[in-house]
């Protein structure tokens, strides 16, 4: 028969996709958590984990055990929150993936809701839209900010938070004779470091140039936005962020932001979890934060 320790053992290997670091989470060795797989196994009659030098993923028996590992994890955890808030405290560990876009909303969501429930204890990650779907639904994250397109309706629960608004950050010296708004296409005439290819914020940029028949001047691409703001305030580009992002840097000296239009932008950003939770408190907790900050 199956324990909870078996299910933590392939729910941890299903998040981590490495067999190294799913035993470290598990807090064995890796031999012994390949020794609990394969009695797993032999339990059970069947394979479980394709075989190879490294993890390369489940079979579809596996697959089948793992949704069923799944779930009970999550109403593990789901019991345990909610028989801790029958006293009418809320506690417990709530992990929470975003994107980089959405951190100065994430934490002020975060300090909120601990202000409300001092005895939940964040994690808060960052990560690309793809990597926070995909921890949320691997159990990684319990919830999680992103983008909501490309996000499925039938595997998540989906809340629009915020709408995502776009200024230009640049160098006094390249906006000179600007208004106090700039167009895309007066954007993609200077010099600009974006966010790389790969970033979901990048991809919505550049499809906003593309639609207007626009090729903008990238000098410089980085995966997060300190270093775009470093070459603005250096005088060498300007950069594309987010408004929440700017009004933290907007005051370096040098440094001026413009508002972003034809078009004016603002894509919807969410907060996600599993729809096939029965509810976590903790999770609750941040929906109804979030939904006062609105």
């Amino acid at each position: 028969m199956l324990s909870l320790k078996d299910l933590e053992f392939l729910t941890a290997l299903a998040r981590r996709k490495h067999f190294a670091r799913a035993a470290e989470d598990c807090g064995v060795s890796q031999p012994a958590f390949s020794m609990r797989l394969r009695k797993i196994e032999e339990g059970l009659r069947v394979p479980v984990v394709k075989r190879g030098n490294r993890f390369e993923g489940f079979t579809p028996e596996g697959e089948v055990l793992l949704r069923h590992a799944h779930k009970i994890m999550d109403n593990l955890k789901s019991m345990e929150q909610d028989l801790r808030s029958t006293s009418g405290e809320i506690t417990g560990n709530l992990s929470v993936g975003v994107i980089p876009t959405g951190v100065i909303f994430a934490a002020q969501a975060v300090k909120k809701l601990q202000q409300q429930h001092p005895g939940i204890k964040v994690s808060l990650q960052t990560a690309t839209s793809l990597v926070v779907q995909q921890g949320v639904d691997n159990g990684q994250f319990d919830a999680g900010f992103t983008y909501g397109d490309g996000v499925s309706g039938a595997l998540m629960r989906i809340e629009d938070v915020y709408h995502e608004r776009y200024l230009l950050l640049a160098p006094k010296a390249l906006l000179t004779g600007k208004k106090r708004s700039i167009t895309w296409a007066d954007a993609a005439e200077l010099p600009l470091c974006l966010l790389e290819p790969k970033m979901q914020n990048r991809r919505i940029i550049d499809k906003v140039f593309s639609d207007a028949g626009l090729v903008p001047r990238v000098i410089t691409e980085s995966s997060g936005f300190l270093a775009s703001i470093v070459l603005a305030a250096e005088g060498m580009a300007a950069t594309i962020v987010p408004e929440g992002l700017a009004g933290i840097f907007r005051q370096i000296n040098g440094i001026e932001a413009r508002k972003m239009v034809e078009p004016e932008l603002a894509m919807p950003v969410c907060l996600i979890s599993r729809a096939r939770d029965l509810g976590l408190p903790a999770v609750d907790a941040l929906r109804s934060v979030c939904a006062e900050m609105r």
